[in-house]
This record gives C-alpha cells, structure tokens and sequence, in this order.
C-alpha cells in the first residue's frame, strides 16, 4: 500500500536534510521513490536499508533487493564488510552504497522524506492518534475509528488485526509496521484525502524505531502490566521504552488514563500537555490531583454498560458501549476523550454518539460472541492482566466458566505460572492447551502454565477442575462438550489469528472456526457476533 504517484527525491538531499553524516561508501547518489527493509517488498527505484535482525543481516538480501530494482542501498559497517566481500552482489549488479552508523535510527526520519508522509509541504496530512500500553490498543483504535467515522471523517487504520486506508483493507503481519510502510501508508492516506488514522503503536514498534520521523497529533496510553519482559527485563524498562511516545519529537498532547501506578507516573513525568483520564470510580491511595476527566454513573445495559464521562470544568457526556467488560468502559472513554482532545467540540462528540453507536463495533477475536447458550467467546488475552479483566467480565448467574488456554512459546517465561493462576481462580474449569508453541517444546509449556494453576488450587482451597488437552482443537471440543446452556465458553489467548506456528510450520486454527464447529456437534447453536478486546 503506496502513494499511486511516488514523488522522485535526490537520496544524497534527503540524508542531507535528516542531519546525517556519511561514514563511507558511494559519493554519488541516485534519486529514489521508496525504501524498503524487506527485500521481498523493495520496488524500482527504491533505497533498500541492510539492517542486522534477529539472526540474519539485511545485506544477505542485497542482491535479491537489487534485481527487484532497488538503486541504492543503505547499511551499517558490518553489512558494508559482507557486501565487499561478494563483490558486486554476485549476480545482481552492483549499485550505490551508503554507509551509515545507527542505520535504523535513520530510516524512519528518512521516509518520511522520501514518501511525503509529512506536512513539510504545507498541505495537510491526516490527524494521527496512537493508542500504547499493555491491554487495549486494540479496541480503543477500533473505537477511535468508528467515532471519528461517526462524525464524518474519513479515516484509516493501522494495528495488530488490520490496516485500512479509507475502505481498503489488508491483514496486518505486525501490530504496528516497518518505519517505511507506516511512511508510506500515512502518504497513501494523505494522498487519498483521509481525514484522521489511528495506530496501535506497540513497545516493540517503539524500541526498533517504527514509529521514527511520526509525529502524533494525539497519543493515548491505556495501562501497563506484566508483558513483553523478554524484550524489556524489567517493567521498568518496559515503562521507559512507552514513555517515549510522550515526548516532543513523537506527539503533539497525550491522554493518559490514570487508573493504575504507571499511567499517574506518566501523566506526571510526559514531556507534552497531558489530559488525564480516570474510568474507576474509587480513586486510589496515590491518586494525587483529580484527573481531567472520569468516567460516572456506571450502569448495565444489555450485554455492555452506559455511563458518563464527567470534565473537572463541569461538562458532561452520555456514553454507551453494547461490548461486555469494564474495560470496554475504559477503551470507549479513552477514545472519546482522545477525540476531544484533537479539538472536537464536546457538543459535536454528543451528537455523533446519539446518532450513532460507535463503541458497539466488532473487532474480530476480542471477546467475539460466538455462540449465546452457552455463551461462548474467543479473546486474545494473552497475559496475565488481560486474562484476569477477561474472565472477571464473562461470569453470568447461575453458569460456570470453562476458560481454554495455554501461553506462547519462547516469550516470557515468568508469566506462564502467573496465567495459570489466574484461570484457576476465575474459572470453574481450566482447560490448559497450546498457544503458539514456536521453536519450544509445548508440553514444557503446558507444564508451567498447569503447574500455576494447581499450585493455586491447593494453596487457595479452590473447586476449579484443572485438565491440560491437545491439541488446541481438541481442548476447545472438549470445553464444549463439559458446558451447559447456562455456562460461559471461553477460548482465550489467539483472538483473530488464523494459523498456529509449531516448529517453523503455520498450521491453520481458527479459534473462532474451531468453537463454532463444536458447538454445531454438540447440539447448540452458534452465530457471528460483536467483538471486543480486554
């Protein structure tokens, strides 16, 4: 997804103007209308940057980046070295080399030049809002969207399940791009005449330079709990890497809920104007000042919530959500107050609630309603926080709660026990299978996720019923075959992803698919319906 018309630019000007000092390498440079990180996506008369990855050097791919078109190419000392020692890339042709120190740091400032993302120009470019923190990006770019669309604006969308660009859409591989896709998806916007994007922007996309040369007109921040601690070590650093987003050179004003101890230390620490955001009621012990805005007058309404949302200036907003969970209540607020803060007027936001319903949209694989009786529900909850909110939302009178999930191999190990735990205490029965086992051994990670659980049965004296099935089809079978009209159904982990990857091979499951299938063998039935994300 690029610009239709790529604008020719002279790649010695664009380094030039991004500050960059040439170590070595070619003195005469090419004009380029792209860049690329991924050989296989490179386009002619793209710069293609060699950078290192996890096990393999970009500079590896150099010639297939070359007989795609690619005119330049831009790399680090160490991917200089292994070009000069095939030559001019073999069979490929040799072109300009550009040798720069900290080469990722460069990329994304460079597209941004390259595909005129920016408003360096003086035309306008969409309003961009990014959603961070641990659970709920998801959801809350989804309803950012729908509002936005509620209002009238022309939108485009990128995150983990999908990227949109008014009403085209293609899946997405990660949750938030490249550097130079998300350049060129923001010019491609620009250049179609949308209105606003929202982007979930993850700690990866923040730590390898994604999101470098973006400037957001709003970023919010929705909570942070244990996750992602093989990349970041600590939650210290994993708060570190998220508060990068609220800095000057990233956003132009944030909102940041202030419902737990990481999003008030933002809120106090963000180097831009901060709107603060409180949806629970009770404040905590270290509340500090009162928050912007807070969400009242919580109350059911069907499978969702209405409420209000409350300004400490004395406006008032009526909202609704028809998606179960109170943390719907969180996402739906936080975008609406996001929406407010790129300059809505709050009488137009009324309006547009009124008249439409934004904060009922499906987001497929986030508490998607499969089936009614009994319940049955796929989510992505994937780490302990989430699966907690999750599996608290789903209880209905009178029903027990079958919870189906494992953990995802070669990530954080340390959270397996935890998860265990917490199906145990929330469920009635726990059905332990496979997430993602990738390179690892699943049963090693079956083992630690059960373990948890019963250690947590017989320390805490609870009646849940703890079995470990597999495959992942076979223990959402089984979860159909134990519940009761009245139960509730939950497969929890994989969400909208349609292939499990074990041991280098994606092998197709479908959560959704798979639940539907046994509901329809054990004599209930099943439908597509709202989704959500915890």
């Amino acid at each position: 997804m690029r610009p239709r018309a790529p604008r020719p630019f002279g790649l010695a000007d664009a380094l030039a103007a991004i500050g960059v000092d040439r170590s070595g390498g070619a003195s005469t440079l090419p004009v380029v209308t792209g860049i690329s990180l991924d050989s296989r996506a490179v386009l002619p008369g793209d710069v293609y940057a060699a950078l290192p990855g996890a096990a393999r050097h970009g500079a590896e791919f150099a010639a297939q980046a070359v007989r795609a078109g690619a005119v330049a190419i831009l790399t680090d000392e160490d991917g200089h070295r292994m070009l000069e020692s095939t030559g001019p890339f073999a069979d490929g042709g040799g072109v300009p080399v550009v040798v720069v120190p900290g080469t990722r740091s460069v990329v994304g400032p460079l597209a941004r030049l390259i595909f005129g993302s920016g408003p360096e120009d003086g035309s306008t470019t969409p309003t961009l809002f990014a959603v961070t923190g641990t659970n709920g990006k998801t959801t809350s770019t989804y309803f950012l969207n729908a509002l936005l669309e509620a209002l009238g604006r022309s939108t485009g969308l990128i995150g983990t399940i999908e990227i949109r660009a008014g009403d085209e859409a293609i899946p997405s591989a990660l949750t938030t791009p490249e550097s130079p896709q998300v350049h060129s998806l923001l010019a491609l916007m620009r250049e179609r005449g949308l209105d606003a994007a929202s982007m979930e922007v993850s700690s990866h996309a923040l730590e390898f330079g994604r999101v470098d040369g973006v400037l957001f007109d709003v970023a919010g921040f929705t909570n942070l709990t244990q996750d992602h601690l093989d990349l970041h070590g600590t939650m210290e650093d994993y708060f570190d890497v998220k508060s990068a987003l609220f800095t000057a050179e990233r956003c132009k004003r944030a909102v940041v809920l202030v419902d737990d101890a990481w999003g008030r230390r933002l809120a106090a620490t963000a180097a831009v104007p901060v709107t603060t955001l409180r949806t629970h009621t009770d404040p905590p012990d270290d509340a500090g000042q009162a928050p912007d805005w807070t969400v009242t007058d919580v109350r059911p309404s069907g499978l969702g919530h209405v409420f209000a949302l409350e300004s400490a200036s004395g406006q008032r907003l009526r909202l609704r959500t028809g998606l179960p969970g109170s943390f719907n209540v969180s996402n739906a607020a936080l975008a609406a107050v996001m929406v407010l803060a790129s300059g809505v007027a709050t009488e137009d936001l009324q309006r547009a609630l009124d008249a439409h319903d934004p904060f009922t949209t499906e987001v497929p694989g986030r508490m998607q309603l499969i089936g009614e009786a009994p319940a049955a529900i796929v989510d992505f909850a994937h780490n302990p926080d989430a699966l907690e909110r999750t599996l608290a939302s789903v209880r209905r009178p009178g029903g027990r709660v079958i919870a189906v999930f494992g953990a995802t191999g070669q990530r954080d190990e340390s959270k397996r026990p935890v998860m265990g735990a917490v199906g145990a205490r929330l469920s009635d029965i726990l059905i332990v299978t496979d997430d993602d086992p990738h390179d690892e051994d699943d049963a090693v990670i079956r083992r630690a996720v059960r373990a948890g659980a019963e250690a947590a049965v017989q320390a805490e004296g609870l009646s849940c019923e703890v079995l470990e099935v597999f495959p992942r089809a076979d223990a959402i079978d089984r979860a159909v075959a134990l519940a009761r009209p009245t139960d509730t159904v939950i497969i929890a982990g994989r969400g909208h992803e349609v292939w499990q990857e074990v041991k280098g091979t994606n092998l197709a499951l479908d959560d959704r698919v798979e639940l539907r299938s046994a509901l329809t063998r054990h004599g209930f039935s099943g439908f597509s319906g709202a989704g959500i994300e915890s």
